[in-house]
C-alpha cells in the first residue's frame, strides 16, 4: 500500500506543478486552476497521511486504503470535471446569448443605414 501511496504523492506534486507553471504562463485562468490546487492538495493529503486514509476508509465503511484512495481520488476528480462542465454550459450560453445581440444589433444597423440611403436618395 505505501507504494501506491507514494505514487499519488507524486502525482500530486505533479500536478500542483503543472498547474502553477500554466497559471504562470497564462495557460489557464486563476479561477480554474482553484479546483485543480484543491483536487490535487486533497489528494496529497491523503496519500501522506495514512491514518487520514485508514480513518476515511473506516468511516466509509471500504475494506482496505488502497480501495479508499482509489475512490476517493475518483470523487475528487468527477467533482472537478462536474465543476467545470458548469462553466462550459454557462459560457455556451454567454455565447448564444452575444451572437443574439450582435445580430440584433446587425439588424438594426442594416436597417439604419438603408433608412439612410434612401434619405439621401430623395
Amino acid at each position: 500500500m505505501q507504494g501506491l501511496l507514494n505514487v499519488v504523492a507524486i502525482l500530486s506534486v505533479i500536478l500542483l506543478v503543472s498547474v502553477m507553471i500554466s497559471l504562470r504562463r497564462a495557460h489557464i485562468r486563476v479561477e480554474h486552476s482553484v479546483a485543480w490546487f484543491a483536487a490535487a492538495l486533497v489528494l496529497l493529503l491523503i496519500s501522506t497521511a495514512p491514518g487520514v486514509l485508514d480513518a476515511i476508509a473506516l468511516w466509509s465503511g471500504l475494506s482496505d486504503g488502497p480501495t479508499t484512495l482509489v475512490f476517493l481520488a475518483f470523487v475528487v476528480f468527477l467533482v472537478v470535471l462536474y465543476r467545470f462542465s458548469r462553466v462550459i454550459s454557462d459560457l455556451k450560453d454567454a455565447n448564444i446569448a452575444l451572437a443574439q445581440k450582435l445580430a440584433i444589433l446587425e439588424f438594426r444597423f442594416q436597417t439604419f443605414h438603408e433608412k439612410q440611403q434612401s434619405a439621401e436618395s430623395r
